[in-house]
C-alpha cells in the first residue's frame, strides 16, 4: 500500500478517531491541577540550564549569548554613582575685592542674580527669594511710574549688590543690603560685570603679586566666565554670568594666566611645597582650616577646566589645558564626581583626538588611575577598552597610525595592573572563542561577519601586544595557547585569495608571539598556502594600488592583476623571513627549512615572471647558506642531542654578534618592506575616502548631546561631548 499524500496525512491527523481519541484524553489530563507558579518557573528554568549546558559541553553557542565585543565588560560602580557635585555658579566674593582688583573699574556694571531653584532651597530661603521677588517688581513697576525717582536713585546709589550662590552644599544665600538700581537690575543678568584688557592685566598683576584670596576669587570667578565664553550654556537665560569677557583678547590673557599660576597659586595657600604631592596628603588636609578656605576655589577651577575641554574645539587651547590640568591632577582626588567627569572626558580626547592632544589626554588617564586606586584603574580600563572597541570599526590608511597609539597606550595602562587586566583579557578572550566556535559549527552570516570586522581583528591584536609586552614576567601559558588557537581558527575560516590581508596580519601575530615568548610556532604551512592561490599566467592588467592594512578582503578585479602576484609573493618572503630569522642560530634549523624550500623550489620552477623568480631565487640562496652555516657548526659539537641545556645554549655567541649569514639578509628585507609601505601610502591619495563613514557613524552616537537646533554663537566651539 503506498504512502498517503500531503493533504491526506493532514486529513487522518484531524479527523481519525484514533487521533480525536488520544487528544480528548490529552484534554483531561491537562484539566487537573497544575503546579503553582513558581514551581513551574523552576522545573524550566532547570530544563533550559540543563539544555544550555548541555549545549556548551557539546561547542554549541547560544544564539541569545552573543554579545558584542565592548558590552561583556559594563559599567562598575565606582562610575555609576550619582553625580553630588556642587553647582556651577560663580563663588561669593566680596564688592571691595573688585575695587582692590581694579581702581578704575565703572561701578555702574555689575553682576547680577544668579537663578536659584526653589526646589533646592530651605522653606526660609523660599520665603525671602519671594520677598526679593516682590520688591524687585515694586521697585520696576515704581521706576517706570516715577522718572524722578530713578534720578534720585542714580544720583545717591551707584552700587548695586550681585546676589549669588556661594557653594551647593550650602542652602544660605549672601546678600548686600546697600540698595537697588532699578534700570541696572533689569539688565544685569545679561550684561554682567565688563572684564577689559586692562582690567585683566591688572588683577593678574596684583594676585601674583599680593597673594590675596579676594583678589584669586575674582580671577577664579573671571576664568569661569572666560571658559564659558561663547558657549550656547552662557547664552542661556538660566545661566546668569557675573562676569562679561570684552573680547578676544581678554578671553586669551584670563585663560592663559589662570591655567599657568592657578596650580602654583593653590600650593602656595596649602603650603604644599614638594610637586609630588600624594593622595593622602590631600585627603589629610581635608579637615583643616586652609582646605577650607581654598577648597571653593580649587573646585571652581576644575570645574571650569572641564567645561572648557568639554566645550572647546581648537586644538592648541586644549593641548594647552590638559598639559596645565595634569599639573593639578592630583587636586581630583578630593572631589569623586568630578574625577568621574574628568575621565570620561580625557578618554574621549583620547580616543578622537590627534597626535599630541591624544597623548596628554592618555597621561593623564595614566596618571589618574595609578593615583585613585583600583576603583580608578577600573573605571579608566573599561572606558579606554570600549572607546577603542567603538574606534575600531574602520581601519582607513590614514587612522593607521592613531589606532596603533590606542593600542599601545592601552597596553600601557594594562600593564600597571596586570594581574586586574588578565582578568578581563580571559573573559574578552572567551568572547572571541565564542565567536570562533560559533562560525565555525554554524557558519551563520552574523558570527562570519563579526570575525571578519576590525573590531575583531583589532581585540585579537589588542591581546598580543598584552601577552607579548608582559609574556616574560608574568605566567600567560593559558593566555598564549587560547590567542593562538583563535588566530589559527580565523586563518581556517579564511582561507580564500580574497582573504590575504586577514591571513597576513594571522601569520605576523604569530609570529609575533612566538618571537616574544621563546615559543615554536609553525606558521610555515599557511605562508605557503598564500603561493598556490598565485594564477599560472601572468596578468596583463598592472591592477590599481591597493593598500593592504586598510582592508581585511580584496575586490575579485584585483585577484588576477600584477600586482596581486607581486604581493603575495612578497608578503611570504617577508613573513618566512621573519620566522627563520628566529631559528636561524636553533641546531634544528636544516630540518625547519627543509620542506619550505622544496616547495620554494616548485615554485620556482612553475612561475613565469622573471622579476619572482629572481626574489625567489635569492631566497633560497640566502637560506641554504644558513643550512649549511648551521650543519657545520652541528658538526663540530660533542653533546648529545638528549642534553637540554648544551642544546640550548648552541651559536648563542653567534647570535650575539649576529655572524649568522641570514641575519644580514632579513636585516635587508626588512628594509625593503618598509620603504615598499611608504612609497604605497604616497600613491594612495584618497586613502581617506572611508573617513565619512567614520565620521557618519560618531555623529550618530553623539547625536543626543547635539544642539536642539540651534546655532552655536562662536565658531570655536564644537558639539558638546558626553560627561
Amino acid at each position: 500500500m503506498g504512502k498517503l499524500g500531503k493533504k491526506a496525512r493532514k486529513f487522518a491527523k484531524k479527523n481519525l478517531q484514533t487521533v480525536l481519541k488520544r487528544k480528548r484524553k490529552l484534554k483531561s489530563m491537562f484539566k487537573k491541577k497544575a503546579p503553582s507558579k513558581q514551581i513551574n518557573d523552576g522545573v524550566e528554568n532547570q530544563k533550559d540550564d540543563a539544555s544550555k549546558l548541555h549545549s556548551r559541553m557539546n561547542g554549541e553557542a547560544d544564539a541569545n549569548d552573543f554579545v558584542s565585543l565592548d558590552a561583556i565588560f559594563s559599567e562598575d560602580e565606582y562610575d555609576m554613582l550619582e553625580n553630588d557635585s556642587d553647582s556651577d555658579g560663580y563663588i561669593s566674593e566680596e564688592l571691595s575685592s573688585f575695587n582692590t582688583a581694579e581702581n578704575g573699574i565703572d561701578n555702574n556694571s555689575e553682576g547680577g542674580t544668579d537663578m536659584i531653584s526653589p526646589n533646592h532651597l530651605s522653606d526660609q530661603n523660599k520665603e525671602i527669594l519671594s520677598e526679593l521677588t516682590k520688591k524687585t517688581k515694586q521697585l520696576n513697576r515704581l521706576k517706570e511710574k516715577d522718572p524722578g525717582f530713578l534720578k534720585f536713585l542714580e544720583t545717591n546709589n551707584k552700587a548695586v549688590t550681585p546676589f549669588r550662590d556661594e557653594d551647593a552644599s550650602s542652602d544660605e544665600e549672601t546678600i548686600n543690603d546697600d540698595g537697588l538700581n532699578g534700570e541696572e537690575q533689569s539688565n544685569s543678568s545679561n550684561k554682567g560685570f565688563l572684564l577689559s584688557s586692562s582690567v585683566v592685566d591688572s588683577l593678574c598683576d596684583q594676585v601674583k603679586n599680593k597673594h590675596d584670596l579676594s583678589l584669586l576669587t575674582s580671577l577664579i570667578n573671571g576664568y569661569r566666565a572666560a571658559c564659558h565664553y561663547g558657549s550656547e550654556a552662557a547664552s542661556n537665560a538660566d545661566t546668569v554670568r557675573c562676569y562679561n569677557i570684552g573680547n578676544s583678547e581678554t578671553f586669551s590673557k584670563i585663560l592663559i594666566f589662570t591655567l599657568g599660576e592657578a596650580d602654583n597659586l593653590f600650593r602656595e595657600h596649602l603650603g604644599l611645597t614638594n610637586s609630588r604631592v600624594k593622595k593622602e596628603t590631600i585627603l589629610e588636609m581635608k579637615n583643616t582650616q586652609k582646605w577650607k578656605a581654598v577648597k571653593p576655589l580649587i573646585k571652581s577651577y576644575l570645574r571650569s577646566c572641564l567645561f572648557l575641554l568639554n566645550d572647546a574645539s581648537e586644538t592648541e587651547i586644549l593641548r594647552f589645558a590638559l598639559a596645565r590640568i595634569r599639573a593639578s591632577t592630583i587636586f581630583f582626588a578630593a572631589f569623586p564626581s568630578l574625577q568621574r567627569r574628568l575621565i570620561k572626558i580625557a578618554v574621549h580626547l583620547w580616543a578622537t583626538g590627534e597626535g599630541t592632544l591624544s597623548s596628554l589626554s592618555f597621561l593623564i588617564i595614566r596618571d589618574l588611575s595609578s593615583m585613585l586606586g583600583s576603583n580608578g584603574f577600573d573605571s579608566c580600563w573599561i572606558k579606554m577598552y570600549k572607546a577603542f572597541i567603538a574606534n575600531s570599526k574602520f581601519a582607513e590608511p590614514i587612522l593607521h597610525k592613531h589606532m596603533q597609539f590606542l593600542r599601545d597606550s592601552f597596553v600601557e595602562l594594562c600593564s600597571l595592573d596586570v594581574h586586574r587586566t588578565t582578568t578581563r583579557a580571559k573573559a574578552s578572550i572567551q568572547q572571541l572563542t565564542k565567536i570562533l566556535h560559533q562560525g565555525l559549527r554554524t557558519k551563520k552570516q552574523e558570527a562570519v561577519k563579526m570575525m571578519c570586522s576590525w573590531q575583531y581583528i583589532n581585540c585579537i591584536d589588542l591581546w598580543v601586544k598584552f601577552i607579548a609586552a608582559n609574556f616574560q614576567d608574568y605566567d600567560f601559558q593559558t593566555l598564549l595557547y587560547n590567542i593562538i588557537q583563535i588566530i589559527n581558527g580565523v586563518a581556517a575560516l579564511f582561507p580564500g585569495p580574497r582573504y590575504l590581508p586577514l591571513r597576513i596580519k594571522c601569520i605576523q601575530w604569530l609570529n609575533h608571539l612566538s618571537s616574544s615568548s621563546g615559543t615554536f610556532i609553525p606558521v610555515a604551512s599557511t605562508v605557503l598556502d598564500i603561493l598556490e592561490h598565485i594564477p599560472g599566467k601572468e596578468g596583463k592588467n598592472p591592477g590599481a594600488h591597493f593598500n593592504h592594512l586598510s582592508a581585511l578582503q580584496l575586490p575579485k578585479n584585483w585577484l588576477k592583476s600584477r600586482n596581486f602576484m607581486e604581493e603575495c609573493v612578497l608578503s611570504s618572503i617577508e613573513l618566512l623571513s621573519a620566522h627563520f630569522a628566529q631559528w636561524s642560530y636553533g641546531i634544528s634549523f636544516p630540518e625547519l627549512a627543509t620542506i619550505p624550500l622544496t616547495q620554494l623550489k616548485k615554485f620556482h620552477a612553475t612561475t613565469t615572471t622573471e622579476n619572482l623568480k629572481r626574489l625567489v631565487k635569492r631566497f633560497i640562496d640566502q637560506v641554504e647558506q644558513n643550512i649549511d652555516f648551521v650543519q657545520k657548526k652541528r658538526n663540530e659539537v660533542s653533546f648529545s642531542p638528549k642534553d637540554q641545556q648544551a642544546v640550548e645554549s648552541f651559536l648563542q655567541l653567534e647570535k650575539c654578534n649576529s655572524n649568522a649569514p641570514f641575519t644580514q639578509y632579513y636585516k635587508s628585507v626588512l628594509e625593503k618592506a618598509a620603504s615598499r609601505h611608504m612609497s604605497l601610502d604616497k600613491k594612495l591619495p584618497g586613502a581617506n575616502k572611508n573617513k565619512k563613514k567614520r565620521q557618519q557613524l560618531e555623529n550618530n552616537n553623539q547625536i543626543e548631546s547635539a544642539t536642539n537646533g540651534k546655532v552655536q554663537p562662536e565658531k570655536k566651539r564644537a558639539k558638546k561631548r558626553k560627561t
